[in-house]
């Protein structure tokens, strides 16, 4: 399809730098301040650079020189470049949870754009939850933008051991507390898992997402799967640096682009990846945004008729740099192509079929042919029952088939602290049959729905050879975590939600394959503990804290916050 071309005087940055006014005679002589001429911008598209580098983010060291390539990409298309810092969610280092700043990074990415004399935006993310807000911010603000993913690290490496990072050290820290491994080992695994720049190399939600992004036709063809390292990162950073100028006179914007197709394409894709659960929150969140109603539902639906194809950890065996050696996303979809909507528009102006088309498998067992899938069926299913009204999801490709049909005695946890107080102590009443609890920690309870969902096994239980259980929270988990955990109870304990009234020794049922949660307590007892329950005091008397526990929203709404879900674009700012 051919789009209008706009003409230099319908940039957005025109109102800025073309008009004869006392105002622009301001902006322009303080572009000059910083050295560059009329002929730098005049008529030209101004391409904002949204940059979530920093000097604590590993996932993001990089992105200073991809930065300048992207910049690169930009001059030579004709447009004008301008570098724009956004905060930089560090998954691995800041804390609570970056999850407690995802819809802060999508306000500064809305505002940034809106506030500055912008017509496109080039979206530098890939650290777990940067991608779900930049996408969020871009689609809120209306103006053409593309993303470049922050591609993953390279393989570890500890004794000739492929290393992935999150799910080994999960493993290697249960080896160490159940006295397998000693310290020292520990310490050269510490040097051996992370060896370059980039996000985790495992499926968990930094390349889901990406991943995501890519199939939701964002970035380049094939752009999520290169490795940060690779040289064809940094000639992507450059060629969506030239795209996005043609994108302005185009005015392809993201809402051009998202529709109800493409995200059930996203969790199609999310499926056969065998991807984060986290995915769930975040492809909520940002079809919300697009004005899109994804529900549970939708997820189940699908995910049951997808197979696993990619045999990635934690639920598989390679890690994303065999991934892209194999065919990379590209060769993923085009074995799915049977059940995506390839008429779906992407950033370069043609479909996802155009962008598949000529792509490739090169390793089977990496990618795996529809005839011979990891898993029959896809690696998320949401759960509804007496204990999780409003749904829960849980990874059954990462969980110990024998405890997919289970029940058993509840051993409860008030919070985190007094998990990590209680878990390891001899005197537990638990056995490999006890399903463990954790509540308060959810969106509000938490605070920010940290990722502590894959509870720790009990040291007594991993040293008899225990290691798996199954294990229940209002919580998240890292997508690079496995196990039997059922995650994102709604809604949360801290509300009030079923998870407040579970007491020790309580019976729990989980079936997934009938989709089911229930605690099996008679209503009449739920209703007396409920009478019984009293709220907790927020988490938050002031700041960001008090502005998020006030607004955001539960998981299955995707914790957006209620003000920003779907609606028109604010009005640009008026140019006084």
């Amino acid at each position: 399809m051919t789009r209008r071309r706009k003409k230099p005087e319908e940039l957005r940055s025109h109102r800025w730098y073309g008009v004869p006014d006392l105002r622009a005679f301001g902006h322009r002589s303080r572009t000059a301040q910083m050295g560059f001429d009329r002929r730098d911008y005049a008529g030209k598209p101004v391409i904002a650079i949204v940059n979530t580098w920093s000097d604590i983010n590993p996932c993001h060291t990089h992105f200073r020189q991809r930065a300048e390539e992207v910049k690169r990409g930009v001059w030579q298309a004709g447009g004008f470049p301008v570098e724009l810092p956004a905060q930089s969610l560090s998954e691995p280092i800041q804390k609570p949870t970056t999850m407690m700043y995802r819809n802060f990074l999508a306000m500064e990415a809305e505002e940034l754009l809106r506030s500055h004399p912008i017509d496109g935006a080039v979206l530098m993310g890939g650290c777990d939850k940067t991608t779900p807000a930049l996408i969020m911010g871009a689609l809120s603000m209306g103006l053409p933008a593309i993303f470049v993913p922050a591609g993953p690290m390279l393989r570890g490496n500890w004794r000739g051991e492929t290393l992935g990072s999150g799910s080994d050290i999960w493993k290697y820290w249960d080896q160490l507390r159940a006295g397998a491994i000693d310290r020292e080992a520990l310490n050269e695994i510490e040097d051996g898992i992370a060896r370059s720049p980039g996000h985790c190399m495992t499926m968990g939600t930094a390349s889901t997402m990406t991943s995501v992004a890519e199939t939701l036709g964002l970035t380049l063809a094939g752009a999520a799967s290169i490795p940060a390292a690779d040289s064809n990162h940094a000639r992507m950073a450059a060629n969506s640096g030239r795209r996005i100028v043609d994108m302005v006179w185009e005015d392809l914007k993201p809402a051009d682009i998202l529709t109800q197709a493409s995200f059930e394409n996203a969790i199609a894709v999310t499926a056969a990846l065998g991807g984060s659960t986290n995915a769930v929150v975040h492809i909520v969140a940002m079809a919300g945004r697009a004005g899109v109603e994804i529900t549970l539902e939708r997820f189940d639906e699908i995910a049951a008729s997808v197979p696993t194809l990619a045999n990635i950890r934690p639920s598989g065996a390679y890690l994303m740099e065999d991934f892209y050696y194999a065919g990379g996303l590209r060769g993923l979809l085009s074995r799915l192509a049977g059940t995506l909507h390839l008429g779906c528009l992407t950033v370069a102006g043609t479909t996802l079929a155009e962008a598949v088309n000529g792509a490739e498998v090169y390793d089977d067992d990496v990618i795996r042919p529809l005839d011979n899938p990891v898993y029959p069926a896809g690696g998320l299913a949401v759960l509804r029952g007496n204990l999780c009204p409003d749904g829960a999801v849980i990874k059954p490709t990462a969980a110990d088939p024998k405890f997919l049909d289970h029940t058993g005695p509840a051993v409860v946890f008030d919070d985190y602290n007094d998990m990590a107080a209680r878990i390891d102590d001899d005197a537990l009443d638990v056995d490999a049959s006890s399903v463990l609890v954790l509540r308060n920690a959810g969106p509000e309870g938490g605070p920010g729905m940290p990722e502590w969902g894959m509870l720790p096994i009990p040291k007594k239980l991993l040293k008899a050879g225990v290691k798996d259980m199954v294990r229940i929270s209002d919580a998240r988990m890292s997508g690079t975590s496995y196990g039997t955990c059922v995650l994102h109870v709604a809604p949360e304990s801290f509300i009030g939600g079923p998870l407040a009234l579970v007491r020790d020794g309580d019976p729990i049922r989980l079936d997934v394959a009938a989709c089911r949660l229930e605690l099996l307590v008679e209503d009449a007892e739920l209703a007396r503990r409920k009478a019984q329950w009293e709220a907790p005091k927020p988490r938050f008397e002031r700041g960001y804290g008090r502005l998020f526990t006030q607004h955001v929203t539960q998981a299955d709404r995707g914790c957006d916050f209620d003000f920003l879900e779907a609606g028109p674009p604010t009005p640009d700012p008026e140019i006084h």
